[in-house]
């Protein structure tokens, strides 16, 4: 794959680097979420109908998709460094532009910009990865990982109490101050690591699909990623729906279900340790099965709301396990093709998770929530198998 080898980078993975990065990560990640909470606010602003303020959403989450796949294999073509630090400027400039937005059109092609420069935590990980070694692997992307996380949730949080308090744009002058404040440590210390191929952008993105056919351990942590993106998507894309049918309660409730996911932060660094500790299988399996074990409990929601709330804790801790598990274990397969590997394995979640919404939306409109229940169920024993039949 016109691969060559280089040394490794000088710098050592320090608790303080450590620190940079996973908080680098909380920061870029609640860009493209602060939005969701502050949509009826934009179109209050811009006087719009509410499917043209969703174009911010869809086309913030589809930046950050063209980013995974169109931007994100660079990393193996060039410095990472200065591939995450491109970006970073970029985001700054691209939530600036968001907070200055004079019209709707401009709001959403600034929020496309925000998406493709926000794929820079996507980065992250196979920077970390090269760093850590392949003894502390698994603990170092469970870090990133809840950094990332944990800035998700903060942005679905801070979205709504900033727009409500001093009203959205300041949503994000936040943001780029939080983004300014991390950037002179940021570029003083984040190490260069240097090019792991040769090849052309176009050879580069066709090997994305060899990377596939010649990886079995990359096509099933994919596959499992997949599956689980649709019980994940599948939940979120219908939970308002039933919180107002079975429980007559409206959006704001919605909400804060979202609160008991904090719980997957609690558990990706444990898992990133427990992986370095057994490897990648035991703690996929062990993810799978308590994805599993969340939809058996939403099968209770009608009966309970604190059905939900278990099984919303449940999903999120079973999802980001298998995912720290799975990320570690694709961006350890091949030094030379890291960043590609991280892209075929982001693109697999992200294409999960919008199929799950489809799927789960065309089940709720045809069997309601146990119909919703009945696809979750079927994807995480899909999983399931895909893992079991790996060994």
């Amino acid at each position: 794959m016109g691969s060559y080898s280089q040394p490794l980078p000088a710098a050592s993975l320090d608790r303080g680097m450590m620190a940079l990065l996973a908080v680098t990560a909380f920061t870029s990640a609640p860009t493209i979420h602060f939005q969701t909470p502050m949509l009826a606010e934009f179109g209050h602003e811009f006087h719009a109908e509410a499917a043209a303020v969703g174009w911010v959403a869809t086309l913030s989450f589809g930046g950050f998709l063209a980013g995974s796949l169109l931007l994100v294999p660079l990393g193996d073509r060039f410095d990472k460094r200065r591939l995450i630090l491109a970006k970073f400027a970029g985001l700054i400039l691209a939530v600036l532009a968001m907070a200055a937005a004079p019209t709707l059109p401009v709001l959403v092609g600034a929020s496309f910009i925000t998406g493709l420069c926000a794929t820079l935590s996507q980065d992250l990980l196979p920077l970390v990865v090269e760093l850590a070694g392949p003894a502390k692997r698994g603990r170092a992307v469970g870090t990133i990982l809840s950094g990332l996380f944990l800035g998700i949730l903060f942005g679905r949080i801070t979205g709504g109490l900033m727009a409500a308090n001093f009203g959205w744009r300041w949503t994000y002058v936040l943001s780029a101050a939080m983004l300014v404040a991390i950037a002179p440590p940021l570029v003083a210390r984040l190490p260069a690591v240097p090019a792991r191929t040769r090849l052309t952008y176009g050879a580069l993105m066709r090997s994305l699909g060899q990377l596939v056919r010649d990886q079995a351990q990359l096509r099933r942590a994919s596959a499992i990623q997949f599956l689980l993106g649709v019980c994940y998507g599948g939940f979120w894309a219908t939970v308002a729906q039933m919180m107002e049918t079975l429980h007559g309660l409206g959006p704001t409730a919605a909400g804060l279900v979202g609160v008991p996911g904090a719980a997957g932060i609690l558990v990706a660094r444990p898992a990133g340790r427990w992986m370095d500790r057994r490897g990648a299988a035991p703690v996929v399996t062990a993810g799978v099965a308590v994805v599993l074990a969340a939809y058996l409990v939403f099968g209770l929601a009608g009966v309970s709301l604190a059905a939900v709330i278990v099984g919303v804790a449940l999903l999120d801790c079973g999802l980001r396990a298998a995912m720290v598990a799975n990320q570690a274990l694709v961006t350890g397969l091949d030094p030379n093709a890291r960043s590609r590997s991280n892209t075929v394995l982001a693109v697999h979640i992200w294409g999960g998770n919008a199929t799950g919404a489809l799927v789960a939306s065309i089940a709720w409109s045809h069997a309601g929530w146990p119909g919703v229940c009945a696809t979750g169920l079927a994807a995480a024993a899909a999983a399931l198998v895909v893992r079991r039949r790996g060994g």
